[in-house]
């Protein structure tokens, strides 16, 4: 029987349609897209990875579990040095207002530093691995000079502004004596600002912490004998306990944040400008501006 062209095209065509949509479907329950149908226990996991410049994502995301109803608890991953002050205070709050509906634990992988430290309390339990690197309560503000490299090559600025400190912190002159009284205030309202978080969430004195609050790191054992973490282990530790401080005892299945669908080509595109963007965003905290960050090595 001989077979008609345009009909054994379409059949191909409809093979390779089927396949490419079980391989997408495949993909995306393989990254932990949480539309699946599972008898379960599900808990969310929200990561908190690198230096942290930009709350809106994990925020978002942080909703998103708070408003589904199939989710019993959330596990907060954290894996960072910290970041952005405004950044870090607004994960915070974000979880502080996920806990009115679901029982929040904080895991904490290799390092979960200052801001990391930060958001990491306000879960209503933290787990740390016994070698994580925590701590680093404090709080910087740095500022480039180039004013003898700008000498050498010749060239001279020239700045009008409306107030005496306008341009304070600028790279192309020296910080005077008053300027950096200025600048060390700041620093320490925003540093007092961490102590406070610290002293409530984990139920310190306010001494205790300040002893400890000086920039200095801990391993994950250290800082459970300080009283900065509850428990020591892992991630499956953390989300067993989340399951069971939400009163379930049984199989849990861990799901994570729904990803928007995109074409190929943009998928592509928006992946390669998100790099782009949080690699710029990350050298320019990491130099400039207030932060909650650990400098290993600094």
């Amino acid at each position: 029987m001989r077979k008609h062209p345009v009909m054994f095209g379409m059949l191909i065509l409809l093979i390779l349609g089927v396949s490419s949509y079980f391989f997408f479907y495949k993909a995306g329950l393989y990254s932990g897209k949480n539309k699946s149908f599972s008898l379960k226990d599900k808990i969310g996991v929200v990561h908190v990875d690198g230096v942290i410049t930009d709350s809106i994502p994990i925020t978002e995301q942080l909703d998103e579990f708070g408003n589904d109803d199939s989710i019993v608890a959330v596990v907060l991953r954290v894996d960072s040095p910290g970041g952005g002050v405004a950044a870090s205070q607004e994960i915070y709050d974000a979880v502080i207002e996920l806990k009115k509906k679901k029982k929040v634990v904080a895991s904490m992988g290799s390092v979960a530093a200052s801001g990391g430290l930060l958001i990491a309390c306000s879960a209503d339990k933290i787990v740390a691995n016994p070698g994580t690197i925590t701590g680093s309560i404090s709080a910087i503000m740095q500022f480039a000079n180039f004013e003898g490299l700008l000498k050498k090559v010749g060239v001279k600025s020239s700045v009008v502004k409306s107030g005496q400190y306008k341009d304070i912190g600028s790279p192309l002159r020296k910080m005077t004596p008053e300027e950096k009284v200025i600048v060390q205030d700041l620093v320490d309202d925003i540093y007092n600002q961490f102590i406070d978080v610290i002293v409530k969430e984990r139920k310190l004195t306010r001494e205790k912490v300040i002893e400890i609050a000086d920039g200095r790191v801990f391993s994950g054992r250290r800082a459970k004998e300080l009283g900065l973490v509850d428990y020591l282990g892992d991630m499956t530790f953390a989300a067993k306990l989340a399951g069971k401080m939400a009163g379930r005892t049984g199989e849990y299945e861990l799901v994570y944040p729904g990803k928007k669908r995109f074409s190929m080509f943009d998928y592509f595109l928006e992946n390669a400008a998100s790099k782009i963007s949080s690699s710029f965003k990350e050298k320019m905290e990491s130099t400039s501006g207030l932060n909650y960050i650990y400098y290993p090595g600094r």
